[in-house]
């Protein structure tokens, strides 16, 4: 795992291999990574009948190691039966509570990666949401880890990446969330085919 007590010269790596890899998205690649929140936001909007924030919490509640097409499976589901289902007890709960009406940013943990997944949804104009994920990771580390553990639930590892992913949108004139989506579609085709896991939020 990497340091949380990375130096400066470490931080400017990682903002280097961001940027670096933005610069090698294709048009079509960065096409999708700006729309792709705009998208998720209007998907949640409509699996709640025009709630997007409780979509946005839902979503982001069932994403924990599910693709995007499972993770939306799991959502509509949840909304069509009335009972969530398909995820671990945890995940189950926080989607039960959201849909009984509760905020989501009271129930899911706001500084890491389910917390950012939902804001980013939920306004994907959000100047300072960053969903850092394990292909986020491996972009900004310059190292794809495949199984390894990226201690990513430690929330200085997670604060000292999205400051990262930050500094590099900052650099960029970009939203962070656009920064991070375009460099996910990016990274996520080029390790398509190499042996490694598939894409998953």
């Amino acid at each position: 795992m990497i340091s949380v007590k990375a130096s400066e010269e470490t931080r400017e790596r990682y903002v280097r291999n961001i940027i670096a890899t933005w610069r090698a998205a294709s048009p079509e690649q960065i096409q999708r990574g700006r729309t792709w929140y705009c998208t998720a936001h209007d998907l949640a909007s409509r699996i709640t009948k025009g709630d997007a924030r409780a979509g946005a919490g839902v979503l982001a509640a069932l994403s924990a190691n599910k693709s995007w097409s499972e993770n939306c499976r799991l959502a509509h589901q949840a909304y069509e039966t009335g009972v969530p289902s398909g995820h671990f007890r945890d995940a189950l709960s926080k989607v039960a509570k959201i849909m009984a009406g509760e905020d989501p940013e009271g129930v899911l943990p706001m500084e890491r990666k389910t917390g950012m997944f939902f804001r980013c949804i939920a306004d994907p104009s959000d100047p300072d949401a960053v969903v850092i994920d394990r292909h986020a990771h491996d972009v900004a580390v310059g190292e794809t880890y495949g199984q390894r553990d990226r201690g990513l639930g430690s929330t200085r590892r997670y604060a000292l990446l999205a400051h990262c992913y930050r500094e590099a949108a900052r650099r960029l004139g970009e939203l962070p969330s656009t920064v991070q989506s375009v460099t996910w579609v990016v990274h996520t085709e080029r390790i398509a085919g190499s042996g490694t896991r598939g894409p998953r939020r």
